[in-house]
């Protein structure tokens, strides 16, 4: 399993899921409420942050299905994930320029480094099948997201490190260290995606799309929405998968934000952070042992099983050593369900239209990350309790499994393996 194609494949987890860590997750919430937004209230500045998080996905949602499409039409899935990452790389480094105050432009960047992050992971993950065997290809999926949580957790203890001792590295203060970080951040997202361009090999193009590739992406996306109706239990899937990576999605987004608001220390929810991370990477390994033997549908519904008992925890939760323990349980199944839901659906997809059909994936992903935490914030507004928004996340987790039960994967992947387009298109 471990040849150089499958690991310059998953470095790429490793390159930008620093972003996701130091970033995302850890640095950039916080700093915007505590130096570019200063001035501004509490609750504005979660407004603005919320609101800026939600159009970056939206934009995401809309252009998944047709870079995908393009993708596939022009067989260019490595230029399209150097494009935007180069965007996300360049606006990440940016973030170390802005002045204290300017709230806006710092969003701003952040927005289109978000694009940059999530566009390229749409051609990332379309090329898991360029590396690997529907055989190994839970595996190779789980590689990947291990990869992910060791490369982000590292350097994200490294960025941690020099915010808490800036003087060790030569920094004025914490607040030049948080900028040194972004720009750490965006040196390593660049350093180790060089893997994945120089040693990942495409299939040449066969689409049997004909003109320009806007067009034929259009005309893509619509062949596709009628060709998921067609295949059934993909469909079935997505479904699911849109219900229940809703509420891993808002876990995620929301975990630090729902600590502050319990009372808990800024300090010990980063620290829990960073434990995520480096448990998340041996618990993805095992989930893709597991995905082998007992198949990825049963992992993921053992790792829905622990997030229902999570977020029931979450709601009576109290103590600083609770949220340490619901990290630990976090990391052991996030990147299972992750890396388990991309492999499963892998072998629900025709091989053929691997980006375009991993599009409307990533699309349902991204529009999950807009709902889940509206869903959230606006339960624990009406009821001015941040635990029964916490607990609303139990009904994304109950109809997503339910779903799940009902997909036969067997039966997808016949289905997909023996796909063929009913309608030939040609764009003139």
């Amino acid at each position: 399993m471990l040849n150089r194609p499958v690991l310059s494949w998953a470095f790429y987890d490793w390159a930008n899921s620093a972003f996701a860590t130091t970033v995302i997750a850890g640095f950039f919430p916080v700093f915007f409420k505590q130096y570019w937004a200063a001035e501004q209230s509490a609750s504005e500045s979660t407004f603005y942050l919320g609101l800026f998080n939600a159009i970056a996905s939206l934009v995401i949602v809309v252009l998944a299905p047709f870079l995908g499409a393009m993708a596939d039409h022009l067989s260019q899935r490595k230029k399209f994930l150097f494009v935007f990452a180069m965007l996300g790389i360049l606006m990440t480094a940016g973030l170390s320029l802005v002045a204290q105050g300017a709230w806006l432009t710092a969003l701003l960047l952040y927005l289109f480094a978000v694009i940059g992050f999530s566009g390229s992971n749409i051609f990332y993950d379309a090329l898991i099948l360029n590396v690997t065997s529907l055989k190994k290809v839970d595996s190779v999926s789980s590689l990947g997201f291990a990869m992910g949580y060791l490369g982000g957790g590292i350097l994200f203890a490294i960025n941690i490190v020099m915010v808490t001792w800036p003087q060790w590295f030569g920094l004025a203060d914490a607040s030049q260290a948080v900028k040194a970080s972004f720009v750490t951040v965006a040196v390593w997202w660049a350093l180790f995606s060089v893997p994945v361009l120089l040693f990942v090999k495409e299939e040449p193009r066969s689409s049997s799309l004909q003109g320009s590739a806007l067009s034929a992406a259009y005309i893509n996306v619509v062949l596709t929405l009628k060709q998921i109706m067609r295949l059934k239990t993909t469909f079935l899937f997505l479904v699911a998968y849109w219900f229940y990576i809703d509420g891993v999605d808002t876990i995620i987004r929301m975990a630090v934000d729902f600590g502050l608001s319990v009372g808990l220390d800024s300090n010990g929810l980063l620290a829990a952070l960073l434990l995520t991370q480096f448990v998340g990477f041996p618990a993805a390994i095992v989930f893709g042992k597991l995905g082998e033997r007992k198949g990825p549908k049963f992992g993921i519904s053992v790792c829905l099983g622990v997030y229902v008992l999570i977020v029931l925890w979450a709601w009576q939760l109290n103590e600083q050593w609770e949220f340490y323990l619901l990290a630990l349980a976090v990391g052991l199944v996030q990147g299972g369900i992750q890396s388990l839901s991309r492999s499963l659906y892998s072998r629900l997809v025709p091989v053929k239209q691997k980006a375009e059909f991993f599009g409307f994936y990533n699309m349902l992903g991204k529009f999950a990350a807009v709902l889940g935490p509206l869903l959230v914030g606006s339960i624990a507004l009406l009821t001015n309790d941040p635990r029964s928004g916490i607990l609303s996340v139990l009904v994304l987790f109950a109809i997503g499994g339910f779903l799940l039960a009902k997909v036969d994967v067997s039966q997808g992947t016949e289905d997909a393996a023996s796909f063929i387009l009913k309608t030939p298109v040609s764009v003139k």
